[in-house]
């Protein structure tokens, strides 16, 4: 089942995970990474995408390009949520398989799962409920691009997997508060109001929804070690196991930004789903586990971020 690396393009590679997963390959002695900025290559641009793929010849493909948020963008945007991650992921994979590339990765997301899942979610739960409404367009569009590789796999026997992550977190994170997922909203906030010296932090929704977390860097070797290891049609879930209320995550920030304010909730503002905790037993059974804890990877995130324009 091991593939042998040789040219491995990361589509997304300045993102969250594919500068992790960057990172983890630069490991890998036997691997020339290919990377492309989006001024340099326009993933919506299925010409674009054509002629890079027909010029560099990817062994093998991680793609981890995507049009992402939060809550706020994901309400705000469907349609380029919905279009725009389409398009990037019908592009690369359609070129993928006509310029012959051994073994290619989608990335999801969780939020492919219904609303009201049983916890945690198996993977067989894909497609048994409603999504979630406030990311459905996103979710739809993920949902699209796993179908787009079994079709691939069912019809021209191509090599592609698709894995879905559980809520991500690390180095190169998105900290604008219009667009940005929440741990880092969090932090931005609550440094925020430590720094001007505020009573009080609002932080949307109840407080009571609960979130599993993975660090950057922990998805990227699982990244790398599924595709050495890992070539079934199923999908598969990525994550810890184990999850937080928002609560609780933004009382850890709190601690680790030393700001000892109150916590405000303001329960007029949308929750989402209330719980995504990911059954991770067949990514266990590959022989794969985390090695980084929430506590360590937000003390990381927060210490190496570059906060001067937080304020």
């Amino acid at each position: 089942m091991s593939t042998t690396r040789k040219r491995v393009y990361v589509a997304g590679h300045r993102g969250l995970v594919g500068s992790a997963i960057v990172r983890a390959l630069a490991a890998q002695s036997d691997v020339t990474v290919i990377t492309r900025t989006r001024a340099e290559l326009d993933l919506l641009n299925e010409h674009a995408v054509a002629d890079f793929f027909a010029s560099e010849r990817p062994d093998i493909v991680y793609l981890a390009a995507a049009r992402v948020g939060g809550i706020m963008a994901n309400s705000t945007m469907p349609v380029e949520f919905l279009v725009e991650n389409l398009k990037i992921q019908n592009n690369v994979i359609s070129c993928a398989y006509k310029h012959n590339a051994q073994k290619l990765m989608f990335l999801g997301s969780s939020c492919i799962y219904p609303k009201d899942c049983a916890q945690p979610i198996k993977e067989e739960y894909l497609l048994t409920g409603p999504l979630e409404p406030t990311n459905e367009p996103y979710a739809i569009a993920k949902i699209a691009g796993i179908t787009l590789c079994n079709a691939y796999r069912h019809e021209y026997g191509a090599n592609f997997i698709s894995v879905m992550p559980t809520n991500m977190y690390g180095p190169n994170d998105n900290f604008d508060l219009q667009t940005s997922h929440v741990l880092p909203a969090l932090m931005r906030k609550i440094h925020t109001a430590k720094v001007n010296g505020s009573d009080s932090v609002v932080i949307w929704g109840s407080g009571k929804p609960r979130r599993e977390f993975l660090y950057s860097d922990d998805l990227a070797s699982a990244c790398v070690y599924l595709m050495d290891h890992y070539d079934g049609p199923d999908i598969l879930n990525i994550g810890t196991g184990s999850d937080v209320s928002i609560l609780e995550l933004a009382r850890l920030i709190a601690d680790i930004v030393e700001y000892d304010g109150e916590i405000v909730f303001d329960s007029t503002k949308p929750d989402g789903t209330f719980r995504k905790l990911l059954d991770v037993s067949k990514l266990a059974a590959t022989g794969w586990r985390h090695t980084v804890e929430l506590r360590e990877g937000v003390s990381r995130v927060y210490d190496s971020a570059d906060k001067s324009g937080w304020n």
